[in-house]
């Protein structure tokens, strides 16, 4: 209890400026003591800018203790501030078995001499004193360095989406470059790259030196793609700088139905005022299964298309199904070629066939049709034999 009080003096007399400790940490076998860790303590910049380096304080078994930082060895005219949880810090303490994150943040004039400076990070305490030299560089030019940040790098779609990633590509080195674009995607799909605004394509792209830029990578699968998950891995290069980034798509899979007949004849026989059945067969030949599909169908005015069964349950891929189109024509048509319009419709996706249904007229109108002709036949001799005499 004493300790955790004490360390709670502590914490309030540097006013709250102690960096967070990250979660426990389990020493190494033989490992005790104090360490000032970097994962990169040289580092080149540039003359006129800001620069950081992180750095952690690890404490291996050690019992808690306030920790006073300083650096030292900076040039004149440099600012060096050690900043811990976002702001200034003088000093940390890290739990046992713990570390807390610091940061060196290096502000540099812009007349500063081109050359190497090392300055050293100090944490001194009671009994114990850890530092870490840091080598600064300073470069007119900076190597080029290429960065790819995809705003959303897995999207989900249907074999008949476009998908749209968007992309903002950095360079963080000290000089204007021309970065190749590029993009590995799986066989038959289509990847352009086009302006964040605009539909112009791209191969290339101009950043000026420490500035980013948008663009869009447009991804188009064949129609025929299997449902799953698909890569894309997109490439940014400029001189001896490259960059990558991993892309996803999920395709959900879509049904693509047709209609056609039993025998691949997309006609028929129908007689004037009789339903006639005609068998067809809806095809799905997509990726997805077409779900509760619906029948319809239209001919000429007066015309009756039905159908047995009027809706079909499921239609697995490369799977079909049959059915019969119930078609009446009106009583009074004449014979002769007529064309019927044949539908199905599943959640989206539709499909339609033209059938030739040829009408053959019944016996009864037939007769109907010789007894008119007959009885005109009679007026008309009937005519010329009393006119005549006149």
């Amino acid at each position: 209890m004493r300790g955790v009080f004490l360390a709670a003096v502590l914490m309030a007399m540097t006013g709250g400026l102690v960096a967070p400790a990250t979660a426990q940490d389990t020493p190494p076998p033989g490992i005790k003591g104090l360490y000032l860790l970097g994962d990169y303590p040289a580092v080149t910049v540039q003359p006129g800018t800001t620069s950081t380096v992180s750095l952690r304080l690890q404490n291996y078994a050690l019992p808690p203790q306030r920790l006073a930082l300083s650096v030292s060895g900076v040039p004149k005219g440099w600012t060096a501030t050690i900043i811990g949880g976002g702001q200034p810090v003088e000093a940390a303490m890290p739990a046992t078995n713990a570390s807390v994150s610091l940061d060196l943040r290096l502000d540099i004039p812009k007349d500063a001499a081109v050359g190497t400076s090392t300055l050293t990070v100090n944490a001194q305490g009671d009994t114990n004193k850890v530092t870490i030299p840091v080598a600064v560089t300073l470069a007119k030019e900076l190597p080029a360095k290429l960065s790819i940040q995809p705003q959303l790098p897995e999207l989900r779609g249907s074999s008949k989406s476009s998908f749209e990633y968007q992309l903002t590509i950095k360079n963080d080195s000290g000089k204007r470059v021309t970065a190749s674009l590029a993009a590995q995607a799986p066989q038959n799909f289509d990847a352009t790259f086009t302006e964040q605004y605009g539909s112009q394509e791209l191969n290339a792209i101009p950043i000026d030196a420490g500035k980013s830029k948008d663009v869009k990578l447009k991804v188009t699968p064949p129609s025929t793609v299997a449902a799953g998950t698909y890569k894309i891995a997109v490439n940014v290069s400029a001189e001896d700088a490259k960059a990558s980034a991993e892309l996803a798509m999920q395709i959900t899979g879509q049904p693509k139905l047709d209609i056609t007949s039993t025998e691949g004849i997309l006609s028929g026989r129908a007689s004037a005022g009789k339903e006639t059945a005609i068998p067809i067969v809806i095809v799905n030949t997509g990726t997805a299964p077409a779900e509760n599909v619906e029948l319809s169908g239209s001919g000429p005015s007066g015309w009756k298309v039905e159908f047995n069964p009027k809706t079909i349950a499921r239609i697995n891929p490369n799977a079909k199904a049959e059915a019969q189109a119930l078609i009446t024509p009106t009583e009074k048509a004449i014979a002769g070629d007529y064309v019927t319009s044949l539908r199905a419709s599943s959640k989206g996706e539709s499909a339609s066939s033209s059938f030739r249904i040829t009408v053959t007229t019944s016996t009864m109108w037939g007769i109907a049709g010789v007894g008119i002709i007959g009885i005109a036949l009679l007026i008309m001799v009937g005519a010329v034999a009393r006119f005549g005499r006149r």
